[in-house]
């Protein structure tokens, strides 16, 4: 079995797993609106750190903004794990999606060793984080947008099974700058008001900046995983469009269909799913949940506590959702009050209690690509 032995989050909400967790449980929100920030002329909603924020996590001048985040992260879920990163058995996984992207920008600071296009390539990001934590391993970058977190912890799994280590550091982050927000903006997709996830008021998305860190290993012989395990992965590339989901749901039904291999529908807590209230991509996953039969099962969305944290997002996400598991809560989709996809799916819009242990991640990208995960408490179908 492949265990999660230790994790952190590290947000504007909080420092570690437990703050968030607190955080969310609470109803608390990262989302601020932002006037004219970074000389964007519309407004938008986002979760950023505040300047203090960011005067905790920087390193010094040899690291960026990003990598100093990825740093604090590892940094906090090592501090619980027994592990040795600079063991050849150790293999760092980078998630991001845009990385040090805002070096883009000449006004931002480039590290003190390395030049602005060096610094800007995520291969370079990933081997500075490394090198600080003296990693023996040169570090695999997965940039696979939306759905990077996912796809880092499928890389993690197969790196495991090829038995060349027996642990690995997987660790998303992402920092918002003026290129993202723009961007964004310029595909309609930005809300300049709460995101309001499956809610008939919905008026797009929101972004956030965080990471995230699990520690994965596999558990050996007749060793019991008392923690939480990966019970089943898939991944499935529609390859719809550059931009906008399958209207069918294809791949990610076909995704949604394979991690439910011979386990109930009854047995799952909850489906925690990508949910960025966007039109597109909220009615896409509702009828992925009614194809395969799955509408029943609670389902939420935690966009509207943290904005759309891309490449951190499936790390966070699963993260935060097994912790509330842990407690018998299945957390409430802040923003949703009224159903505004066209099939009907078992919404949480309120914290609920659960007593179940079992429950999937899913995540879609650019480029039509689909993701989910399942995980179960002790491995225990």
């Amino acid at each position: 079995m492949i265990e999660i032995t230790a994790n952190n989050i590290t947000s504007p909400l909080g420092w570690s797993t437990e703050d968030n967790y607190l955080a969310a449980a609470s109803g608390k929100s990262g989302l601020d609106r932002y006037d004219a920030l970074w000389d964007v002329r519309e407004p938008f909603v986002a979760s950023l750190f505040s300047a203090e924020q960011w005067d905790a996590i920087m390193l010094d001048d040899r690291f960026t903004r990003f990598e100093s985040l990825l740093v604090r992260s590892i940094a906090a879920a090592l501090a619980s794990a027994d592990v040795d990163p600079s063991s050849p058995k150790v293999l760092l996984i980078v998630s991001s999606a845009k990385g040090n992207i805002e070096l883009l920008d000449p006004d931002m600071p480039s590290p003190s060793c390395r030049s602005r296009s060096e610094a800007l390539l995520l291969g370079n990001a990933a081997l500075a984080v490394a090198s600080y934590f003296r990693m023996s391993n040169v570090p695999i970058v997965i940039s696979n947008a939306c759905v990077s977190g996912l796809s880092a912890q499928i890389a993690a799994c197969r790196a495991i099974c090829s038995g060349r280590y027996n642990i690995v550091i997987v660790a998303g982050a992402e920092v918002q700058s003026r290129f993202i927000v723009t961007g964004f903006q310029s595909l309609k997709a930005l809300s300049s008001q709460t995101c309001k996830p499956f809610d008939i008021d919905r008026s797009g998305l929101n972004l956030g900046e965080a990471a995230a860190t699990m520690i994965i290993r596999r558990t050996l012989g007749d060793e019991n995983a008392d923690g939480w395990t990966i019970g089943a992965y898939a991944t499935c590339n529609d390859a719809y469009h550059i931009s906008s989901p399958s209207h069918s749901a294809e791949g990610y039904y076909k995704a949604l269909v394979s991690v439910m291999k011979d386990v109930r529908a009854l047995d799952v807590a909850m489906i925690n799913l990508h949910g960025t209230s966007t039109l597109y991509n909220d009615e896409m996953e509702a009828r992925a949940l009614h194809r395969a039969g799955l509408a029943d099962i609670p389902v939420n969305s935690l966009k509207g506590y943290y904005g759309h944290t891309m490449g951190a997002a499936g790390i966070l996400e699963s993260i935060l959702s097994m912790r509330g598991i842990d407690a018998h809560t299945i957390f409430g989709t802040k923003g949703y009050s009224e159903c505004g996809v066209g099939y009907a799916i078992n919404i949480s819009e309120k914290n609920r209690p659960t007593d179940k242990k079992m429950m999937i991640k899913t995540l879609s990208g650019f480029g039509g690509t689909n993701v989910a995960i399942r995980y179960q408490k002790g491995g225990h179908v």
